[in-house]
């Protein structure tokens, strides 16, 4: 079997818009949708192991704690929402997702093989908003905070997300946890410096869980622990 970033027909683009930070594009390359955010390749349909362990992982940390709620940052093809859907666990998800064009893909889109059933679950809640705004701004609290937003904390897909990813980005990120709620962060690599930045804003349990891919380093995700 070809591996399918080995087929050799040019990506279909199935659409294109402009959002409130760039262009924005949904492609079909063979078996894979892809999104493409101002050039820069995001993400795709191709394996999505890694976005089931930042739902997975996070809940696991919370040690059973009864009816958690769990927000994901971040919506993209749908992997980590249909993933948190599926688990009977999670009472309460909510999605935070800042560009239309990716909710609509969902909704009436090429995305809904993904996400369907999870946009369906009345558990399930979408949010258009800017992530990092949110966090600054929500009255609401959480049992687990799962951010999958950029391609790690050394890589994020524009400025202004860095400042997430700082100290007080992640003050904000424990202002929204309940106490011992977990924070998980999805980045393509390891960044020990990313994780000296969670111990020295306050989190504990600070650990990287990693997931092989078949080329280059290996995913990961960061987990963090709120006192209390």
């Amino acid at each position: 079997m070809p591996h399918p970033y080995d087929i050799c027909e040019t990506p279909e683009v199935l659409d294109r818009r402009e959002g409130p930070h760039g262009e924005v594009v949904l492609r079909r390359h063979g078996e894979l949708l892809q999104i493409i955010a101002n050039g820069c390749f995001l993400m795709d349909t191709s394996d999505g192991r890694s976005e089931r362990l930042l739902v997975d992982a996070a809940y696991e940390a919370l040690d059973g704690r009864p009816e958690p709620s769990v927000l994901i940052g971040g919506l993209g093809v749908g992997f980590s929402l249909a993933h948190a859907a599926a688990d009977a666990r999670w009472a309460e998800i909510t999605v935070v997702e800042r560009e239309r064009a990716v909710i609509d893909w969902h909704l009436c889109g090429p995305l809904a093989t993904v996400s369907a059933p999870a946009l369906a679950d009345s558990r399930t809640r979408i949010v258009e908003a800017d992530l990092v705004t949110y966090v600054r701004e929500t009255s609401a609290t959480y049992d687990a905070l799962c951010l999958d937003i950029d391609n790690g904390p050394d890589w994020t897909v524009t400025d202004g997300n860095d400042s997430l990813y700082s100290a007080s980005g992640l003050a904000g990120c424990a202002r929204v946890l309940r106490p011992g709620g977990v924070l998980a962060v999805w980045s393509a690599q390891p960044s020990p410096e990313f994780e000296g930045t969670l111990w020295n804003a306050g989190f504990r349990q600070v650990h990287t869980e990693e997931v092989p891919v078949a080329r280059g380093v290996p995913d990961v995700v960061h987990l963090a622990v709120r006192p209390g």
